[in-house]
């Protein structure tokens, strides 16, 4: 057998078949020969296909083992459980130490002699108790998270965890499958690498017609191919997919020896038992790949001190292999010992068989660290020797009903199924290929980035404002969502058009789609990222979100009366952040009897990253008409005063005393309205646009009195408000 065979544990039970074998008689057929190719897979097997499914489906709780402690990462969940334990068991062990006194209840500790007791006993033991406890919490904790980590990510729905698993379980058996087949078609490159070799001449005519021999009375119509290994000291023989290799030490033994030898290897090699390894080994081939380097330098440097340094680098995966690994592979492999032994009853040569179990401990050997470690199952050779005793004809037990021969022995592996298999299989076969095919036409259908970019530009035709936010991966935290859906609904909106998405390209998890639209008449291009999202629908489907959020809108409000689509927007410091959707938005301000503010037309783009909003108050058409009006109202007041110097008015007399002072305004002047608000304008009168006013009296001159007149330029500068449907004037004296 390919796999190497050691003694197991003494204490292991033996699987001892209760056998009454009848060797079979040499069939009249002719010397049995070795072809080329596949075809040296042994006889019995309608193709190669139910050859390897034989072999592969035989050892269910080996491949069991193998995926388990491989693809569960168990020696890693042992390595970080020792580092947990030994982490927790140190703070255990300073905490029982150091509180254990206090864990007692006050009665206890106030009751004669048991508190006295309890007290003794805590100080003394209740560190070692805090680490021991902290240990195999710490021990359990370090395990199970190896093994929970890997799936938390998948608990997002119901089917994630299962189509998790059942991918891992196809990546496995895909690997077991991929090596077996490396092994058997590569196997004659691999055993010459191994060193071994053609035989001779001579020693074909010393073995093959022993082999032949042999195989003829197993009722076998060919034999595996033939190969020397070069060791004179060790009589071993080891049996591949195809070939049987044996040491040149074999020649130098007896002729029933090496037909017992020979008729055990055929059994192996008509059985398929190395395709059944091989499989467990492609199954746990990342663990058999970690498993042995360690092997090697055990082999290559056998020292107690290699060991030790080995073991304590490795131990994880060599306790893996030997408590996991080893056990659940083991009663195949004994059992197929056993079998292969009754190869040597059938063909007459039980005595041969005998001799070589009790003068070796094995006489076939291993080359790998997963032969050694995983495949040394031999059962214990005196158990194997009573089981030749109990199936030869004449040790066989009283009360066999049926005596085994070779065709109960090798048990024809039939077809590779039935009629009614083939048709279960094909039934679920096209359930997989529909189920498979409905679920890809729903996530082409619903589930596509482009779904998600159309799905968002729909939305926002539709003026849902909800829809539109979920295709967002970040929806706006502190979003007043109910004044962005009174936006969308309001008259002045007007969402993307035409939307097509001209490209996109797809990089994993994230996406980049060009969309072309229209917005306000107008043709434009964007540029938007997508990403998948984690949570799954359904438990199966992940859909996509373009990433960002709603659009900032960069704008201060100050005044109140400021609307989108007719929805009052708030002042700067109140409420959370003014965000909009994509469209284009009608913005109005508000209007006084000074001014009013045209209508103008915010955009926000998808994939910008704010909006601005600008509204410019203008004047009133008749709001100068109607400050002019104010002001010459106000000169007009001015002009009714008979002092010299009329309070708050632009006009004065400055000569000497004047009595009986008259003024009248000869020319108003021209003014100028500039705004400097809604509501308020800063008031002025050009160089070119001054008015005239004039004084006149009468002055005393050393008693007499003598009448005068005068005129000046007249100015005015003030501020006018707007006070509801008026305006009011303040002078700038005022101030």
């Amino acid at each position: 057998m390919t796999e190497p065979h050691t003694m197991p544990p003494e204490n292991t039970p033996p699987t001892v078949p209760q056998l009454d074998v009848r060797a079979a008689e040499p069939p009249a057929a002719d010397p049995p020969s070795t072809v080329g190719g596949l075809t040296d897979r042994p006889p019995g097997y309608p193709s190669a296909l139910v050859w390897l499914r034989a072999g592969i489906l035989r050892d269910w709780r080996g491949v069991l083992g193998a995926f388990v402690a491989t693809w569960f990462y168990l020696p890693v969940a042992l390595l970080l459980a020792f580092w947990g334990g030994l982490s927790f068991g140190i703070v255990g062990l300073f905490a029982g130490g150091v509180g254990a006194d206090d864990q007692v209840p006050q009665v206890l500790r106030d009751a004669p002699l048991i508190g006295s007791l309890l007290e003794s006993f805590l100080s003394r033991s209740g560190g070692v108790l805090g680490g021991v406890a902290g240990f195999a919490v710490g021990f359990v904790v370090g395990f199970v998270s190896v093994l929970v980590l890997p799936w938390l990510g998948a608990g997002d729905g119901p089917f994630t965890v299962v189509t998790g698993l059942l991918g891992t379980v196809v990546a496995a058996a895909l690997i077991g499958v991929l090596y077996t087949l490396y092994r058997v078609l590569l196997e004659p490159r691999l055993l010459v690498v191994s060193g071994a070799r053609q035989p001779s001449r001579r020693e074909a005519a010393r073995l093959r017609p022993v082999l032949d021999d042999c195989a003829r009375r197993l009722g076998l119509p060919s034999v595996p191919r033939l190969l020397m290994e070069d060791d004179p000291v060790l009589s071993n023989a080891r049996t591949y997919a195809r070939h049987v290799v044996v040491t040149t030490a074999v020649l130098t033994e007896a002729d029933d020896e090496i037909a017992a030898l020979l008729s055990h290897e055929l059994v192996h090699w008509r059985t398929g038992d190395e395709i059944t390894s091989a499989f467990v080994r492609g199954v746990g081939l990342p663990l058999t790949l970690a498993h042995a380097l360690p092997t090697w330098l055990m082999r290559t440097f056998p020292h107690p001190a290699t060991n030790f340094v080995v073991f304590l680098f490795f131990w994880p995966v060599l306790l893996t292999m030997r408590y996991v690994v080893l056990p659940l592979h083991a009663r195949d492999v004994r059992a197929a010992e056993y079998r292969a032994d009754l190869g040597a009853v059938l063909t007459g040569h039980v005595d041969g068989m005998r001799r070589i179990l009790e003068r070796r401990l094995s006489f076939e050997t291993g080359r790998s660290g997963w032969d050694e470690a995983v495949c040394a199952t031999h059962p214990p050779h005196e158990l194997r020797l009573d089981a030749l005793e109990r199936a030869t004809p004449t040790g066989a037990p009283v009360g066999v009903a049926e005596p085994v021969t070779v065709e109960r022995l090798f048990n024809q592996p039939g077809p590779v199924g039935s009629r009614r298999t083939w048709l279960l299989v094909g039934v679920l076969a096209l359930v997989a290929c529909l189920g498979a095919g409905g679920l890809s036409a729903v996530q082409w259908a619903f589930f596509r980035p482009q779904t998600a970019v159309e799905g968002f530009f729909g939305a926002l035709a539709d003026r849902d404002s909800e829809a539109a936010l979920g295709y967002l991966t970040d929806q706006g935290a502190g979003t007043d969502t109910e004044r962005l859906g009174r936006l969308l609904r309001g008259d002045g909106y007007q969402p993307p058009t035409d939307v097509e998405v001209s490209s996109l390209e797809r990089d994993g998890d994230k996406a980049t789609a060009t969309v072309a639209y229209r917005l306000a008449d107008a043709p434009q291009t964007a540029t938007l990222t997508l990403e998948r999202d984690q949570e799954a629908t359904a438990g199966l489907f992940h859909g996509w979100r373009l990433t960002g959020g709603p659009i900032p809108l960069n704008s201060s409000i100050a005044d109140p009366g400021v609307k989108l689509n007719g929805v009052e927007l708030p002042v700067a410091t109140e409420g959370p952040p003014l965000v909009l959707l994509p469209g284009a938005y009608t913005a109005t301000g508000p209007s006084s009897a000074l001014s009013e503010t045209p209508s103008t037309t915010v955009l926000a783009a998808p994939g910008q990253s704010a909006a601005t909003l600008q509204l410019t108050p203008v004047l009133k058409p008749a709001a100068t008409e109607a400050v002019d009006a104010r002001v010459r109202a106000w000169l007009d007041e001015c002009a009714k005063q008979t002092v010299a110097a009329p309070p708050g008015c632009p006009f004065r007399y400055y000569g000497g005393s004047a009595q009986k002072i008259t003024w009248k305004i000869l020319e108003y002047p021209k003014v100028t309205v500039e705004l400097t608000g809604p509501s308020s304008a800063r008031v002025a009168t050009p160089l070119q646009g001054q008015g005239r006013v004039q004084v006149s009296g009468t002055t005393t001159y050393f008693g007499t009195s003598s009448p005068f007149t005068d005129d000046n330029a007249l100015t005015v500068t003030g501020v006018a408000t707007a006070d509801g449907d008026t305006v009011t004037f303040r002078p700038a004296s005022d101030d």
